[in-house]
């Protein structure tokens, strides 16, 4: 089992940028492939994007293609998604999971941390 912590959120205003990062506690992400979700206020959890552990090959839904990107580092056990850009309805919290990344970004159960606050106004 890993723990997972995300960090790098903040308030930003439109057309700004937001790194955030989310961090393997005790356990290795390089086997892992890793998801982005995101839950806005009064709506369903929504996957965002996914990236493989092995080729690390990308997947976004298509309201944040062109605009966020989804990276790793194993060797920080980090996985970032770059946000730029940024729409009103971006705003949410983002958390991140171990997922298997399919041909879209998989809808994910289980636990969650406490994700990261992003709020995008003007």
């Amino acid at each position: 089992q890993v723990q997972l912590v995300e960090s790098g959120g903040g308030l930003v205003q439109p057309g700004g940028s937001l790194r955030l990062s989310c961090t393997s506690v005790g356990f290795t992400l390089d086997r892992r492939d890793i998801g982005w979700y995101r839950q806005a206020p009064g709506k369903e959890r929504e996957g965002v994007s996914c990236i493989t552990s092995v080729g690390g090959r990308t997947v976004y839904i298509d309201s944040v293609k062109g605009r966020f990107t989804i990276s790793r580092d194993n060797a920080k056990n980090t996985v970032y998604l770059q946000m730029d850009n940024l729409r009103l309805d971006d705003t949410g919290i983002y958390y991140c999971a171990p997922v298997p990344c399919g041909v879209t970004v998989p809808k994910a159960s289980g636990s969650w941390g406490q994700g990261t606050q992003v709020t995008v106004s003007s």
